[in-house]
């Protein structure tokens, strides 16, 4: 794991809407858009370098997990779009971190969904866990400062 800062702390990830993600009028189903949403993040951590398999399998296991999400549906994505959720890390705490997500239209760069999501860090059997140093450091290199 490296913590070298990001010149631009934003995590763009491409998503394409299939058949599957729509509803008979061939428009995205409005759960879906978490399930767009989990993807980036999981992208992201993956980028971060860190190994969410090797978090849950060392020691007790440990995870991230959604704690809470606000989401503002702003305008519909349909079949064949090619949307793109952007990401920043907004804060993190000891046991916690929190994201901000935009999913866009990459069409015409309209915002489609945005979600404020925080995470909560816990071991498997559902107890809260400080996030390792190494780790919580990894995500405060992406913390965005919006006074730039």
């Amino acid at each position: 794991m490296t913590s070298e800062a990001k010149p631009n702390p934003v995590h763009a990830f491409p998503i394409r809407v299939y058949y599957e993600d729509t509803d008979a009028g061939g428009i995205v189903y409005h759960s879906q858009y978490l399930n767009f949403a989990e993807r980036a993040r999981t992208e992201l951590v993956r980028e971060m370098g860190i190994s969410q398999r090797a978090l849950l399998e060392d020691g007790e296991g440990t995870a991230f997990a959604v704690r809470g999400a606000q989401i503002e549906f702003l305008r519909p994505a349909k079949l064949d779009d090619l949307l793109r959720v952007e990401t920043r890390v907004t804060a993190v705490g000891g046991a916690s971190v929190e994201l901000s997500q935009i999913i866009f239209r990459d069409a015409d760069g309209a915002e489609v969904v945005r979600i404020d999501v925080r995470l909560g860090y816990i071991t498997l059997s559902g107890k809260p866990a400080r996030i390792p140093a190494g780790v919580r450091d990894l995500f405060g290199t992406w913390i965005r400062d919006e006074r730039r």
